[in-house]
């Protein structure tokens, strides 16, 4: 096992630094159990000072279960399609627009495909030289502060997910949402969840992809997600991560929403190397 590994708070609410693992070495079972075991109560765990090949970043996904190929094709990895790049620049070098703006909205990752990823992994590999962060918001807190009464009626209420159709989603991207291989459909999802492992319930709406609930017309669907998501946004909730040129970060899909800040020069190179774990 790594010596003596360690955890380190960040934040207040989320936000944990695993010291003492080095990630491009094969991990053993006892290191990756005590990963599993911190990122279930730590839902935001950040490794620094790592170098890591896609080959090796979808290498530790898989101690979790299995990476994905992401929807948008233009941001695959070319070697290992399961692995993609979060970037502001194009082919060519120039500025990529659509990277820039790219996800720097509240939400949670694929919440409209037919089954859910569990976590997402992103790995620095060059930052603006300030700000460019990525921000966490703790939807276990948000539900703990919500009044019961809204407890309740969200209890009972089952979210309908789209593809950036949810209010956020329309704001930022408009009509172009980028090309993916399949057209995606609504999917329901329960509007809160539990933890699987710690049996924390989750609020579990977000404005990119959530735009409805079943039986409740938009008009009063579309004010309930947005009080919800500046409800879980509140600074109380969030954490800012600053990231470190080999920043490793993994986050809990469930127990998470995040985006990016969008507050650095975007001519100023953005690279990151990203992969989504499922259970199968």
């Amino acid at each position: 096992m790594t010596t003596n590994p360690q955890l380190r708070p960040l934040g207040d609410t989320l936000g944990t630094e695993a010291l003492g693992i080095d990630l491009s070495r094969p991990l053993d079972e006892p290191t990756a159990a005590w990963i599993a075991c911190a990122f279930a109560e730590n839902p935001v765990l950040v490794f620094r000072d790592q170098d890591l090949g896609a080959a090796e970043l979808a290498g530790f996904g898989r101690r979790f279960g299995t990476p994905r190929r992401h929807a948008l094709i233009k941001y695959r990895h070319a070697d290992h399609p399961d692995v993609s790049w979060l970037t502001n620049v194009d082919g060519e070098g120039k500025v990529d627009w659509y990277g820039v703006k790219r996800a720097t909205d509240w939400h949670t990752d694929s919440t409209y495909e037919d089954d859910l990823p569990i976590l997402a992994i992103l790995h620095a590999k060059e930052i603006p030289s300030e700000k460019g962060g990525t921000m966490f918001a703790d939807m276990r807190a948000a539900y703990d502060a919500l009044p019961a009464t809204t407890q309740e009626k969200l209890a009972g209420l089952t979210a309908l997910h789209g593809r950036h159709t949810g209010p956020a989603g329309a704001k930022l991207y408009g009509d172009f949402k980028g090309v993916t291989e399949k057209q995606y459909q609504e999917v329901p999802w329960p509007a809160i969840t539990r933890h699987p492992v710690t049996g924390r319930p989750i609020l579990f709406v977000n404005p990119m992809h959530t735009h409805g609930f079943v039986g409740m017309a938009r008009e009063a669907a579309w004010p309930l997600i947005e009080e919800l998501a500046a409800h879980a946004t509140q600074e109380r909730f969030v954490y800012y991560h600053r990231w470190r040129v080999g920043d490793v970060l993994m986050w809990d899909e469930r127990a998470t929403m995040h985006r990016g800040a969008g507050d650095y020069r975007p001519d100023e190179r953005r690279v990151m190397l990203r992969t989504i774990v499922y259970t199968n």
